[in-house]
């Protein structure tokens, strides 16, 4: 419970209601050059060990930046941990990763490529060595003086991830004044949002991704994960993860860190009980789902 009081004095101390949301820019300043360069990277297997992976195997563009899948399949048919979150509107995260290991895109890059059970490629220097022997040497010699190295990499792979935004859904549209671009009873699933305690958690431009949550508040919501744990060692970060963006959210089915529920009402109806305390009769869930069916945004064409 105290858990919960410091969330809600945290939230009405930082966020008015008209400061509670925040639509997404129409654009972002990005390095065209080491956008597209690292683009082509993320489409191409070769930084797996065995050259059957990419990084687009887990974030497919064209299907809200995850897989689809309940766990992600890396090389060899190895399963990872967790549900692929989506690389959408990621560069809005305060941390990468459901545990938060890193802090944002550029040190994120470079994980699942060293992951055993993603893209296998541990040995770096094996790695930057293939990269100089292929067709990539040449593009990454004319954006920078030493050419290939682990930092460019990861720096031209985190500037096509940070310009992955998705602005103009009608969410946006109504937060800039058009009220027609909300049905009524998706104005009733936004106030019932906000109402029943949603946005305490989602809010801001990505509605999610700016901090910490236990999951499971008000019940005990089973999970093997340890989340933020996993990095601090502290006993109070068990079962602690960084809340998702709900941007999109109609597309990045399965839902949660462990990929348990296939439709977005079920999660809906988990969450009002397990982190709110609130048990939604079926009209309300729809309603809800109906709201968070507006956030879907628009993919830039460049990003395919």
């Amino acid at each position: 419970m105290k858990y919960v009081v410091f969330l809600l004095i945290s939230f009405i101390f930082l966020f008015s209601q008209d400061e509670m949301f925040t639509p997404i820019p129409t654009s972002v300043e990005y390095n065209k050059n080491k956008m597209e360069l690292g683009k082509k990277l993320f489409f191409d297997p070769i930084l797996s060990k065995d050259d059957t992976i990419s990084c687009a195997s887990c974030h497919d563009i064209s299907s809200g930046g995850d897989d689809g899948k309940k766990i992600s399949t890396g090389i060899d048919g190895k399963l990872g941990r967790f549900n692929a979150p989506t690389i959408l509107n990621a560069r809005f995260n305060f941390v990468q990763f459901w545990d938060g290991r890193s802090k944002d895109l550029f040190e994120q890059s470079i994980h699942p490529i060293i992951n055993d059970f993603e893209m296998g490629s541990e040995d770096i220097p094996a790695l930057i060595e293939k990269l100089k022997h292929s067709k990539y040497n040449v593009k990454f010699k004319t954006l920078y003086k030493d050419g290939v190295t682990q930092h460019n990499l990861q720096e031209v792979l985190a500037e096509y991830g940070s310009s992955l935004i998705t602005p103009n859904s009608r969410f946006d549209k109504y937060l800039k004044g058009d009220s027609a671009a909300l049905r009524h009873d998706e104005v009733e699933g936004l106030e019932l949002f906000k109402e029943i305690g949603c946005s305490i958690c989602h809010h801001g431009v990505n509605l999610g991704g700016n901090l910490y949550a236990r999951f499971g508040v008000l019940g005990r919501a089973y999970t093997k994960e340890l989340g933020k744990y996993n990095v601090t060692k502290d006993e109070k970060d068990k079962y602690v993860f960084k809340v998702p963006s709900l941007r999109n959210i109609e597309l990045t089915s399965p839902y949660f860190h462990d990929g348990r529920f296939k439709t977005l009402y079920e999660a809906i109806e988990f969450m009002a009980k397990y982190q709110l305390g609130k048990e939604l009769d079926k009209k309300n869930v729809q309603k809800i789902e109906a709201f968070l069916k507006t956030l879907t945004g628009e993919v830039p064409k460049y990003a395919y």
